[in-house]
């Protein structure tokens, strides 16, 4: 019997692939579990049609976020706060206070996706990089200075 995957099997195949089994082990193991269905003409032409819709739209994605990235990249933010001897900062600036800064200037950038190399403490000038996932990354600028 022929079945399309729905899920990865484990010593049978991945996804969306045709593969022929036997019929006890369809009916008993693979579609009471939703892991294949029946692959009839309809379920393979629906099956390929849905996988170039995802396609395209990974793909829209995929160039939106660049555009984000081209738009940020070599931007510098100001911070300016409270900051004791040494410079020394009372407190920090992390990923969140980056992430509103971006906000402000309309970004809309998820804390998660900004990446320092450890928290800012002291005054200075930093580079933090925004990782919005599939090699799509960039470069700030974060300047500290004394309130």
């Amino acid at each position: 019997m022929k079945v399309m995957l729905q899920k990865d099997v484990k010593d049978l195949g991945k996804v969306g692939e045709i593969v022929s089994v036997s019929t006890g082990y369809a009916r008993n193991y693979l579609f009471p579990r939703r892991l294949a269905l029946v692959a009839t003409e309809g379920k393979v032409k629906e099956w390929n049609h849905l996988q170039k819709l995802a396609e395209v739209k990974k793909k829209k994605a995929r160039s939106d976020r660049e555009k984000v990235v081209g738009e940020i990249t070599g931007k510098t933010l100001n911070f300016t706060m409270q900051a004791g001897d040494e410079d020394k900062l009372f407190g920090s600036v992390t990923q969140l206070e980056i992430s509103k800064e971006l906000a402000k200037m309309g970004f809309e950038i998820d804390k998660k996706d900004i990446m320092l190399d450890e928290p800012i403490k002291m005054l200075g000038q930093y580079q933090a990089v925004v990782d919005l996932g599939d090699s799509v990354t960039g470069e700030l600028t974060i300047v500290v200075e004394k309130a």
